[in-house]
């Protein structure tokens, strides 16, 4: 299973307590449900409300069952922001 690191931003990163941390998931929907495993409570209900980029790339509408993660990937965790 690959290795990824889950980074958190604003909203997301204060429920979490921490910048990033690593999970083993082979696909997006297998590493958030890691992250509400791990974090129940207030992450859970920001994660709702959160976009996400897999390596960069927007998820946008797609599955997040389809969504594949290689090793050493990066999902960034990006709660709505206020302003411009």
């Amino acid at each position: 299973m690959p290795k990824v690191t889950v980074r958190y931003w604003a909203a997301a990163k204060a429920a979490a307590q921490v910048a990033e941390e690593p999970y083993d998931a082979a696909t997006l929907a297998d590493a958030l449900a890691a992250v509400r495993e791990r974090h129940p409570g207030e992450l859970t209900r920001v994660l709702r409300r959160c976009s996400f980029l897999v390596d960069g790339d927007p998820v946008g509408t797609r599955a997040h069952e389809t969504v594949r993660l290689a090793e050493g990937g990066t999902v960034e965790v990006l709660p709505p922001f206020a302003g411009g």
